[in-house]
C-alpha cells in the first residue's frame, strides 16, 4: 500500500488497526516535524532548550499518542482536512508543558509534585485487584530497568523497551523515529539485551524453596 497518498485520518487507521511498520514511518515522516517544533516551542518558554531535554519529550509525545491502545489517536474525530495538524500541535504542546512544569517545580525544590498519571499504569476507578497487581508489577519492572539499562542512553533504553512491549510497535517502526537514533538491529539488539537481562534478574530475586522456613528456625 502506498501509504503517502493516504489522508492524515486514513493514516491513522491505518497505525492503529494494522500496526504496519510502514505506516509507522510514513506517520513519522509526515508530523515528526511539527511535533519537534511543537516541543522546542513550548519547551523554550520554560527555558530547558537543551538537544537530550527536547529529544526527551519527542519520545515522550510518541508514547503519549500510542499509550492506551492509541487511545488518544482512536479518539480523534475530524472536522476537516487539516484538523489532524492541530489536534498534534494540541496533545504535544499539553504533554510537553505538564513534563516542563514537572521538571521545574522539582528544580525549585517544591516539595510534592504531582505527576501525571499514565493510562497504561494506573489503575482507572473501580479497577480489579488484578489491575492494581498488573500496575505494581509493571512499575517494578521499570525500576529494574533503572538499573540494567544504565549509562547515558538510559531513558533511550528504557522507551525502546516500552515502545515494544506495552504500546506494540516493532523494532523497524521503533527505529523510524529520529529520536531513538538507533537502526532496526540496534533496536532489536536493545530489546534482546534488556529482556535477558531482566529475565536474570527477576529469577534472581524469586525466593528459594525452604528460604522461608529456614529463616524462621534461626528467629
Amino acid at each position: 500500500m502506498d501509504y503517502a497518498a493516504l489522508s492524515a485520518e486514513q493514516l491513522i487507521l491505518a497505525c492503529t488497526q494494522t500496526g504496519e511498520a510502514a505506516a509507522w514511518e510514513e506517520f513519522v515522516r509526515r508530523f515528526h516535524r511539527l511535533i519537534a517544533t511543537v516541543a522546542l516551542r513550548v519547551a523554550r518558554r520554560w527555558g530547558d532548550v537543551s538537544p537530550q531535554a527536547v529529544d526527551d519529550l519527542i519520545q515522550e509525545t510518541y508514547l503519549k499518542l500510542c499509550a492506551g491502545n492509541f487511545r488518544i489517536l482512536r479518539s480523534f474525530k475530524s472536522q476537516h482536512p487539516d484538523a489532524f495538524y492541530g489536534y498534534l500541535k494540541v496533545v504535544t504542546a499539553n504533554l510537553v508543558h505538564d513534563r516542563c512544569k514537572t521538571a521545574h517545580s522539582l528544580k525549585r525544590g517544591s516539595g510534592t509534585v504531582e505527576v501525571a498519571a499514565d493510562p497504561q499504569t494506573t489503575s482507572a476507578a473501580g479497577a480489579t485487584t488484578k489491575s492494581s497487581e498488573r500496575d505494581i508489577l509493571l512499575q517494578q519492572i521499570d525500576a529494574l530497568l533503572g538499573r540494567l539499562a544504565a549509562g547515558q542512553n538510559l531513558e533511550r533504553d528504557r522507551r525502546v523497551f516500552w515502545l515494544y512491549y506495552r504500546v506494540g510497535l516493532t523494532a523497524k517502526a521503533i527505529a523510524s523515529l529520529p529520536a531513538i537514533g538507533l537502526s532496526t538491529k540496534g533496536v532489536e539488539s536493545t530489546i534482546l539485551r534488556l529482556t535477558r537481562l531482566l529475565r536474570q534478574e527477576l529469577a534472581a530475586e524469586r525466593p528459594r524453596p525452604g528460604a522461608c522456613a529456614t529463616t524462621d528456625e534461626g528467629i
